[in-house]
């Protein structure tokens, strides 16, 4: 019993890791362009355009009938949920708040709803190290943002930040329902995908979009980054995460997208954190620990 947990741990402990490089690439690069030339529409359709091209040879060897067997219904509320609106909504707070505020916002969100979720939807209940550990991880998200509070601007800030937050709600429920219906991770990735290129034409003819103006070599840098590894390969990472560990342990990694991203914006942005959200860092890795020591306790019959 030992070796099989051992042979599932790993994996998807190496596959968390490439996650959380993946997403914070993705926050910073989507700040960048958004600062630029792009749209908040225009960063969610590279997003799919880019994981379309990943998925066609997917669907091209399997077909459609791991999709298929999932049902529409199963179908459209997983796309609705971390589909096209997913980005859409994200990109969407970025061009109000900072990025760190949603490289902080965004996963505290999935840590928050999983561990509440996973507990109304599982005979699972926390205990308490490990709601202790989710506590401390909460408010080290919280002071990692709270500095940026203090400045004008707030309500579009404000705003940005709700948009983080719900972005957030969307995907652990995502998350939950995955383990819940146990869905393949290569199934439930080329159905979200799939759904969501479809309204792509409409978007690239009514939606306002600066990819005129933009140059091909920021377009292509999109489409690589939020469409191959953001949009196809982290999606598959996570759904993939789930299936091994549960959604709850899975969202366990989401605290160190705001760490990773940090440390990238400082070389390619510019920007420094200051020591509050330095300290934010050393809680939030506190929180992690403590509550991967932890195991849910079973609810009683």
């Amino acid at each position: 019993m030992r070796v099989t947990e051992d042979r599932n741990t790993k994996p998807a402990i190496l596959a968390g890791l490439a996650m959380i490089g993946i997403y914070a690439v993705q926050f910073v690069a989507a700040r960048f362009s958004l600062r630029e030339h792009l749209t908040a529409t225009d960063v969610a359709t590279l997003r799919f355009v880019g994981a379309g091209l990943v998925m066609l040879p997917v669907v091209w060897r399997g077909g459609l009938s791991a999709s298929k067997a999932l049902g529409w219904r199963r179908a459209l509320t997983l796309a609705a949920l971390a589909g096209l609106p997913y980005p859409f909504i994200i990109n969407w707070g970025l061009t109000y708040a900072p990025a760190a505020h949603g490289a902080a916002l965004c996963p505290a969100s999935i840590v928050f709803f999983s561990f509440v979720l996973s507990h109304l939807a599982t005979t699972d209940k926390a205990s308490r190290q490990q709601t202790i550990g989710v506590a401390a991880i909460i408010a080290g998200l919280i002071l990692f943002i709270a500095p940026a509070h203090t400045g004008g601007g707030m309500k579009d800030v404000f705003s940005g930040d709700l948009l983080f937050i719900a972005s957030g709600a969307m995907f652990a429920a995502y998350a939950v329902l995955v383990r819940r219906w146990r869905v393949d991770p290569i199934a439930a990735t080329v159905t979200v995908v799939l759904l969501s290129c479809v309204p792509l034409p409409l978007l690239y003819f009514f939606a306002p979009s600066g990819l005129r103006a933009a140059s091909v070599a920021e377009i292509a840098s999109q489409i690589v980054i939020q469409g191959f590894l953001a949009g196809a390969a982290a999606m598959f990472l996570y759904t993939y995460i789930v299936r091994q560990l549960g959604s709850q342990a899975a969202s366990l990694f989401m605290p160190c997208v705001p760490i990773a991203t940090v440390l990238i914006a400082m070389t390619v942005l510019g920007e420094t954190p200051t020591g509050a959200q330095f300290a934010a860092v050393l809680i939030m890795a506190a929180g992690m620990a403590f509550s991967a020591l932890s195991r849910p306790v079973p609810k009683p019959a």
